[in-house]
Formats: structure tokens, C-alpha cells, sequence
């Protein structure tokens, strides 16, 4: 029986990641963004283990998360699930970030770097991450017209940089990062034309399987198949500015 922590756990695919995982057997550590969302994981909490409540947006709420997850135990593997796209406009977090940064990036680098060390970690990233490349310089928007799709686009290609950062300092870590595809969650919209099923699939098993390629980090997958990410987020120079970038964010340094 594995421990694992999910983000983002009250819908989606990190709701079906939690069942499949309970199914098998495994404790499961949920989450939620406030109470009212909580409520909703009622019919999973009596099987899997306890809830955690934060908002992602916040930089003070994910401090809080990983010190409710460090008091629980130590987790096998972590899940960075949690995600969000359609903003309309930066959506300024409490601490000024924008909204799809905060979730989608300074989130999983924080509860990276503040939960204890687990012996697995998987990131969700998307497909659209090969459209983020580029600069830097901005990755907060405080400059730039504000593009929701490209920023949706550098935030995930800045979680596969995460995810292949922890492979060359965290060695005894299996780090992965995972496309689940265009899948019909909220988020995703009831047209999209992938299967949830395998939205998941890839996920659950880097988390509990000892599969020879499962237990070889540094992976892109998709549908438990691996993949190439983006030039960009495989180079060791772009990982550390980032890493830098996102330490001066949050006021947190990962290595």
C-alpha cells in the first residue's frame, strides 16, 4: 500500500486518479480549495485518508497545505494535479501573481519544496506546454498584454522544467511529468475528444508501479508512453533561471 497526496482532488482527473487508487487499496490524502469544496469529497474520505483544505492561488494557504500533509506523514508520492486554464484576464493571486501562474507553477514548486520529501513526484503538465518557449524575462505578466492560452502554455512547459529539475538534484526521487491529454473534465469541456480513463492511468501508475520504465525518472508521458517534451524544458540552463525565477516569487529555494 503506497501514501499519496493529490492536488486538485475534488473533480476531474484528480477525483478519478483518487478512486482508481483508493480501488486498489492504497491511502490516498485529498484536497480541497475551501471547505464547501471538502464537502464534496465525503463519499471518498472514509476510504482513502484525510483531507487537506488551501487555495493554490495563495501563497500563505500552500504553505498551510504542506504543513497539514507534513503532519499527516510522509507520502510515497505526490500528485501535483491541480490545474486551471480559461482565465480571462491575469486575475491577480493575494500576492499579486497571476492566477494561472500561481496554480499551475509557484503551487507545485512550493509544495515541492515544502512537503517532506516523498519517494515519487508527478506533475501534470499538456501537449500545449511546446507552445510556452521563450524568455524569462516576464513569466509573472506584469508586462505583457495578457493571452490566456500563453500563459496557460508557459506555466505547464514551466512544471515539465520543474519535474526534469528534481531528476538531476534529487537523484533518489523519481520525478515524472505527465500529459493527460484533452480530456472531458470541467476544464477541459464535455466536447473534448480524449478518454478520461486514460487521463488518468498514466498518473496512478508512476505513483504505486515498479515496473521497470515506470521506475526510470525523468520521463514525459503520455498514455503511459514516453514522450519528448520541449527542447527548452530539458535544458539544464533554462531549469536553473527558472528555478531562480520562481525562488524570488515565492520567497522559497527548492535546491
Amino acid at each position: 500500500m503506497a501514501f499519496i497526496f493529490i492536488t486538485g482532488s475534488t473533480d476531474g482527473l484528480g477525483r478519478a486518479a483518487a478512486q482508481a487508487l483508493i480501488g486498489q487499496g492504497h491511502r490516498v490524502v485529498l484536497h480541497a480549495r475551501s471547505q464547501q469544496r471538502a464537502a464534496t469529497l465525503a463519499d471518498l474520505s472514509p476510504r482513502s485518508a484525510d483531507i487537506v483544505v488551501g487555495d493554490l492561488r495563495s501563497v500563505v494557504e500552500t504553505r498551510s497545505i504542506a504543513d497539514q500533509v507534513n503532519a499527516i506523514g510522509r507520502m510515497d508520492a505526490v500528485i501535483h494535479n491541480a490545474g486551471i486554464y480559461t482565465v480571462p484576464s491575469r486575475s491577480p493571486t493575494p500576492e499579486g501573481h497571476t492566477s494561472t501562474l500561481a496554480v499551475n507553477t509557484l503551487a507545485p514548486y512550493m509544495l515541492t519544496a515544502l512537503i517532506e520529501r516523498p519517494r515519487r513526484l508527478i506533475y501534470l503538465s499538456s501537449g500545449m506546454h511546446r507552445g510556452g518557449t521563450g524568455p524569462l524575462h516576464d513569466i509573472d505578466w506584469t508586462e505583457r498584454r495578457w493571452d490566456t492560452t500563453r500563459a496557460y502554455s508557459e506555466s505547464k512547459l514551466y512544471v515539465v522544467a520543474l519535474a526534469l529539475a528534481v531528476v538531476r538534484h534529487w537523484p533518489n526521487v523519481l520525478s515524472h511529468a505527465v500529459d493527460p491529454g484533452w480530456v472531458p473534465t470541467r476544464m477541459g469541456g464535455a466536447g473534448a475528444p480524449d478518454d478520461l480513463e486514460e487521463g488518468h492511468r498514466t498518473q496512478t501508475w508512476l505513483a504505486t508501479s515498479d515496473d521497470p520504465a515506470a521506475i526510470v525518472s525523468g520521463g514525459y508521458w503520455y498514455h503511459r508512453k514516453r514522450q519528448a517534451p520541449a527542447a527548452q524544458a530539458t535544458d539544464p540552463a533554462f531549469q536553473d533561471e527558472l528555478m531562480a525565477r520562481l525562488a524570488d516569487l515565492t520567497g522559497v529555494s527548492l535546491f
